[in-house]
């Protein structure tokens, strides 16, 4: 024993070998139990549960604990997978805790250092006191396999709490209470599981340059092959993807306007536009997805989902949304609109219509999307219509911006949040937004990484009409409704990564359709307003 304490370390461990000596006398009396016989003895006193024992390596989390001791340096390659709770035997999750906080403020962290953090511990006591300290450093592993022993800890870790997971599911299903109805206990269940499925993800923290240059010269490549102009994902609306250079992942848009103005039929467009042009296949990076067009996840707070139907189909058939309600149809136009239907039911469109989601359920149904079905872009119909958890309003506006953002980051994904403006517009007599008019935080805007604001000066001037005496008034008002009718402006107000300015694009009411605007130089091209 005293011959291994002074030759048993590899030379380049970071061992006190004097202190180790000086504990020989313990090693060698009757608490200097044998590494396996600790094992057997954890294994019979603990974690026996209907006739069997949860999922664990004892001599794993020895052995870890062991290479770190006498290696300090280990740590920092296990930190981010690994955390206290994870180690099946408390003590060892208690020697992980107080070392992690000595090698934080860069002390050693060894058999020597730890005794008097732990010497008063009762469950170190009954496996042997200080001089269990010293085994671990006697049981250590190589370096090169601390990471495969810390995720094979964890993943016992993560099987254990799945195991707690399911009994408690099973207890409270068993117990019929009517304050807790089933639906409920499902949801609370998937927060759980998505909770724990967000754990150990140790892939998220930094990265080479050279991966970062790699990333931002594919999506310059993925913008090049489009002919230049949009490296993400097209909106359908051609001067709004020059000035967006389309929908990018990981970005939130928020899409502002006033009561009337056509946030929700816009956003409807996009929806009905990405969903429309989906096509699947391999990606330039090599994986498989969308390599036009997109599926689309649609929260519509506001509206049912037969109400949102209603307007893509509208859309789609060129029937007026209020004929489509009223049932006043012609024969003709029925079936334009059954084989718009028929069309429509390929596009991979998904509708959630639950009203006053949390922001936390809305993320986890928007994981679950992604997994089942996939996800390329999120829209929240709107931003207000969310719950979160904070006392004040203000700071659950901020709370549902903040998880919007990290939803988008999370799934790499656009998403797209409609927000309502303050009625401080109204009072001024140029009503188009500003920032200032966001309403309820200034986290919206400082969240975002676009802000779109939708106006229609057609609207605001169809109420300013001069009485019928006024014939110069009435002729001037003509005029300018004129020159108003069918358009509307979408105006960027912030964007991250391109200029501001605004969009002029054509807006036709009775199907609450948005288009492309034809230029004065495209006039010969054809009189409507879309091409």
């Amino acid at each position: 024993m005293r011959d291994y304490l002074l030759t048993g370390y590899p030379q380049d461990i970071q061992i006190d070998r004097a202190a180790l000596l000086r504990l020989y006398p313990l090693l060698t009396g009757t608490q200097g139990l044998m590494m396996n016989e600790i094992a057997a003895i954890r294994q019979e006193n603990s974690g026996s549960e209907e006739g069997g024992t949860l999922p664990h390596n004892i001599e794993a989390e020895q052995q870890l604990l062991g290479a770190i001791l006498t290696n300090n340096d280990i740590y920092d390659r296990v930190a981010s997978v690994l955390q206290p709770h994870h180690f099946y035997e408390p003590v060892h999750s208690r020697i992980y805790e107080v070392a992690a906080a000595r090698i934080a403020k860069n002390a050693l962290a060894s058999p020597v250092t730890l005794k008097s953090f732990l010497e008063d511990d009762e469950g170190l006591k009954e496996l042997g006191g200080p001089a269990y300290l010293a085994r671990l450093a006697g049981a250590a592993i190589s370096s090169f396999a601390a990471r495969d022993y810390a995720q094979m800890i964890y993943d016992f870790a993560i099987r254990r709490e799945l195991i707690g997971l399911g009994k408690d599911i099973a207890s409270k299903a068993a117990r019929v209470d009517v304050e807790s109805e089933p639906k409920e206990q499902i949801v609370e269940a998937e927060q759980h599981l998505y909770k724990l499925g967000e754990q150990g993800q140790s892939e998220s923290g930094f990265q080479s340059f050279l991966r970062a240059v790699t990333d931002a010269v594919l999506v310059a490549n993925s913008a090049y092959q489009r002919g230049g102009g949009m490296a993400g994902l097209s909106t359908g609306l051609v001067d709004l993807d020059k000035q967006l250079g389309g929908l990018h992942p990981s970005d939130l848009l928020i899409l502002a306007g006033r009561p009337s103005m056509g946030k929700t039929s816009l956003a409807t467009n996009i929806a009905f536009n990405v969903a429309k042009a989906y096509k699947r296949g391999v990606r330039p990076d090599g994986t498989e997805g969308a390599i036009d067009g997109g599926v689309v996840g649609f929260f519509s707070l506001e509206m049912s989902a037969e109400q949102l139907a209603g307007r893509v189909l509208a859309e789609a058939s060129e029937i007026s949304s209020h004929k489509i309600r009223q049932g006043d149809m012609t024969e003709s136009e029925f079936r334009r609109f059954v084989e718009a239907a028929k069309t429509l039911e390929a596009c991979p469109l998904f509708i959630d219509d639950t009203p006053a989601l949390p922001i936390s359920q809305l993320a986890a149904r928007a994981r679950r999307l992604k997994r089942t079905h996939g996800l390329d872009v999120l829209i929240v119909d709107y931003l207000q219509l969310c719950r979160g958890t904070a006392d004040n309003r203000v700071n659950e506006i901020a709370e549902i911006s903040m998880g919007m953002k990290a939803i988008a980051k999370e799934l790499n994904i656009p998403v797209i949040a409609l927000s309502q403006l303050s009625r401080q517009v109204e009072s001024r007599d140029d009503k188009r937004p500003q920032l200032s008019d966001l309403r309820e935080s200034g986290s919206i805007e400082q969240d975002a990484d676009c802000v779109l604001f939708v106006y229609r000066g057609e609207y605001y001037k169809e109420r300013e009409k001069p009485d019928e005496g006024d014939m110069a008034a009435i002729e001037k008002w003509k005029e300018d409704m004129e020159r108003l009718h069918g358009k509307a402006e979408v105006i960027v107000g912030k964007q991250r990564h391109g200029p501001i300015g605004t969009v002029e694009l054509s807006f036709e009411p009775q199907f609450t359709r948005f288009g492309n605007l034809v230029k004065p130089w495209q006039q010969g091209a054809g009189g409507d307003d879309r091409f």
